[in-house]
């Protein structure tokens, strides 16, 4: 079920209006309505660009992505997407919505959180057990969710927030004071703060499922492209890039100090 137009999200004194464009709908998953963009890129082009956002943010990601045709969608538990509480957020489960809302895809891109579940989605790739979804390229960039601690982060306000966002991006790559307002209100649509707890467990899960997601990266014959920013402060451990030269030794990657 789909629906889109004029919608009012509030968090806490925060309101955004999201204004009525064919680009902006929900879809239900088991009863629960998931927040997704389907935004035409260039006339005529024929890749479309999946976008799985990453930690903490949402599909607000991909705002100024226009080259391509552009399907991204709010993860459960973020933005715009319905926040259950109590609520077992897990990967699996993430990769499930995707998998449901997807259709024919080419390329996507993925971040942080969103690397996760794109692992997840390689996985039933290769086990086929993903069905008709096929899966063509794959784009990472870094990120390892060092993050506030769950207490920390349903206390936070937008000061806080936005100094600790603030220093992920280059110096040329900043958001504007707009930009990080957007940001915090899809956190606190639906007080997603209170849900932060659950959907931290997916870190503690990485380690779990190390060598099931690992295996499955390491394993498929898809271009695979891996975007470093040696800036960012949630960098993965300093041999992290030597590592992954050696067990991916097919994967291209790009280093961008900006």
């Amino acid at each position: 079920a789909v629906r889109r137009g004029l919608t009012q999200i509030r968090g806490g004194l925060l309101a955004v209006t999201l204004l009525a464009k064919s680009s902006v709908k929900f879809f239900t998953y088991k009863g629960l309505r998931i927040f997704y963009q389907d935004i035409v890129g260039v006339v005529g082009s024929p890749e479309i660009v999946v976008l799985l956002h990453g930690f903490p943010t949402s599909s607000y990601d991909c705002l100024t992505l226009r080259s391509y045709r552009v399907i991204a969608l709010d993860f459960l538990g973020f933005g715009f997407s319905d926040k259950q509480r109590p609520h077992h957020y897990s990967i699996f489960e993430q990769a499930s919505i995707v998998k449901a809302l997807w259709g024919i895809w080419g390329s996507r891109t993925s971040y942080d959180y969103g690397d996760t579940v794109a692992q997840e989605l390689l996985y039933r790739h290769k086990q086929n057990l993903s069905g008709w979804l096929t899966i063509k390229s794959l784009c990472l960039s870094n990120g390892d969710g060092r993050v506030l601690s769950p207490v920390l982060m349903q206390l936070m306000n937008f000061f806080v927030f936005s100094r600790s966002l603030i220093p992920v991006c280059g110096p040329y790559t900043r958001h504007s004071e707009t930009e990080l307002w957007d940001m915090w209100a899809g956190i606190r649509n639906n007080d997603g703060n209170l849900v932060i707890d659950s959907l931290l467990q997916y870190i503690n899960r990485r380690k779990k499922f190390r060598r099931h997601w690992v295996g499955a990266l390491a394993s498929v014959t898809i271009p695979i492209h891996f975007i470093y920013g040696p800036l960012d402060p949630v960098n993965p451990y300093p041999g992290f890039l030597e590592l992954y030269r050696k067990m991916l030794l097919w994967s291209t990657l790009a280093t961008i100090y900006s």
